[in-house]
């Protein structure tokens, strides 16, 4: 868990590796450092230089030998919040080059969880009414834990939603939310979310999960009167 954290926040393998054997080890040799991690001398070499150009190594020389040591993890923490910084100062131009060409596009497709978790951050930013139909119960196991978050934020920003369950659905509790149902029968994991002028139709496929997001007015009003119709057919 240690070394995918580590990797998570910018380092390599080799970096995670031998950084977590120097915080357990305390000062060493490169030779010990090898013993340790499984890593051949040359590498460690080769990995040390690059953890003290990010400040995350020392070292002092004994009897002619370099004695490594781990400099402490809040420095990981510096490293992301220079790493914020960079960004910060590139952010205002990219998001002008963002905006010019955002409204050219009118189909995105995204692949994924964390692709899906970009489509349900739009409708949050969007601040729109969201109507949901065909909503499945897979989309709970796909993105666990995360529709407790998102929802949170959705209630935050007051923003509505309707719901088109099915009945093995019932025992869901989810706020702001107005909800009825179908039969089972007519089950799929098939959703359209519509917010916005956009539509979402999103496959909740436990192997490749995906979703297409149509930015379209007069789509968005197509398929606002179809849930029309479906919520009147559906039951509370």
């Amino acid at each position: 868990m240690e070394l995918e954290r580590l990797k998570q926040v910018g380092l390599t393998t080799n970096e995670s590796l031998v950084y977590s054997a120097l915080l357990k080890l305390g000062p060493s040799l490169a030779g010990q450092i090898s013993r340790k991690t499984g890593l051949h001398r040359r590498t460690v070499y080769d990995t040390t230089e690059m953890l003290i150009k990010k400040g995350l190594l020392g070292y002092i020389l004994k009897n002619n030998r370099r004695l490594f040591e781990a400099v402490s993890p809040k420095r990981l923490l510096e490293i992301i919040k220079e790493k914020e910084n960079m960004i910060n100062e590139i952010l205002p131009e990219m998001l002008t080059h963002y905006a010019q060409t955002k409204e050219k596009q009118e189909t995105n497709f995204y692949k994924g969880k964390q692709g899906l978790k970009t489509v349900f951050e739009d409708q949050i930013e969007t601040k729109k009414e969201i109507l949901i139909l065909g909503a499945s119960p897979l989309a709970y196991e796909i993105l666990q834990f995360y529709f407790k978050w998102f929802d949170k934020r959705r209630k935050e920003n007051k923003i509505k939603t309707k719901i088109i369950f099915n009945k093995a659905n019932k025992k869901l509790k989810i706020p702001l939310s107005e909800i009825k149902y179908l039969p089972q029968k007519y089950t799929s994991p098939l959703a359209i979310n519509i917010y916005g002028d956009k539509v979402a139709i999103i496959l909740w496929s436990k192997e490749n999960p995906l979703a297409i997001v149509i930015k379209n007015k007069e789509i968005s009003e197509g398929y606002r009167k179809y849930f029309e119709v479906m919520w009147k057919t559906a039951k509370y």
